[in-house]
């Protein structure tokens, strides 16, 4: 068919069929290349920095143990806030994730390492989805963490719902916002721990705390004769040890036992 057309109007046409062609091929290596990227690439923060470290208290909001777990890591250096919860700390985590982003905002600084205590391992973990938290998280560690909801929350929801408040549910087993959440338990972005007591009443059973693609360890796989509750658990020396060298430059790794005498 180009054979009937004039030697200016040929290249003219083939010119165009090449124009489109580029503009396929183009479109298609795009289309490659986000699907290899993924819609949430992140850009990881540099495992050898030490930002201001943000303590997100549990279900309640109390951050009396928390506070002891502060004085302890500024004793090692660091800049740290502990977050105080909207309400009475038992309303909805998307809520308490919003303030967690206003209290990482007024740090300043374009890193941060948390510290999630019980629920608020959930909710360090919904903000970390909610604001893109990937490129600005450090490390995470978690304590006692009801990541795959707790079983008291679970009885709350179903024989005293009226008495349930939206944290509660929301941290009850099967959950809308735990199933979403454990899609992906461990997004790309920060260096992930989760630390966690064999002797937990709260978030039960214990194991439900374990985080997959995290460095994941109970307090008595490190220090066999520790007995520690749930609330022990951020106002523990061993535990203080514990978190103090999993924020620290090196790589999250297991503990050896020397924590264990920690006073």
């Amino acid at each position: 068919m180009l054979d009937s057309l004039a030697p200016a109007r040929r290249r003219l046409v083939l010119g165009l069929v090449g124009l489109v062609a580029a503009a396929v091929l183009a479109g298609v290596t795009a289309a490659a290349v986000s699907a290899v990227r993924g819609p949430d690439e992140v850009t990881p923060v540099a495992q050898d920095a030490q930002p201001p470290v943000l303590l997100v208290p549990g279900y309640g909001g109390g951050t009396g143990g928390l506070e002891v777990l502060a004085a302890g890591l500024r004793q090692s250096g660091r800049e740290v806030t502990v977050v105080h919860l909207a309400g009475d700390g038992t309303g909805d985590l998307h809520e308490q994730a919003a303030v967690l982003q206003h209290a990482v905002e007024a740090t300043g600084s374009r890193s941060v390492d948390l510290v999630g205590y019980s629920a608020g391992g959930v909710t360090v973990r919904l903000w970390l989805r909610t604001y893109d938290g990937g490129s600005v998280a450090r490390r995470i560690v978690t304590l006692g963490s009801p990541q795959h909801g707790s079983e008291l929350a679970g009885l709350a929801t179903d024989l005293a719902p009226d008495s349930c408040p939206a944290a509660c549910r929301q941290l009850a087993p099967g959950s809308d916002l735990l199933r979403d959440l454990n899609h992906d338990e461990t997004p790309a972005g920060p260096a992930w721990v989760s630390i966690w007591t064999t002797d937990d009443r709260i978030s039960t059973p214990p194991q439900t705390a374990s985080l997959d693609g995290a460095l994941d360890f109970s307090v008595q796989q490190v220090c066999s004769s520790a007995h520690l509750t749930h609330g022990d658990l951020p106002t523990s020396p061993v535990v203080l040890a514990m978190v103090r060298q999993e924020l620290a430059r090196g790589a999250p790794a297991l503990p050896g036992s020397d924590v264990c005498v920690s006073r």
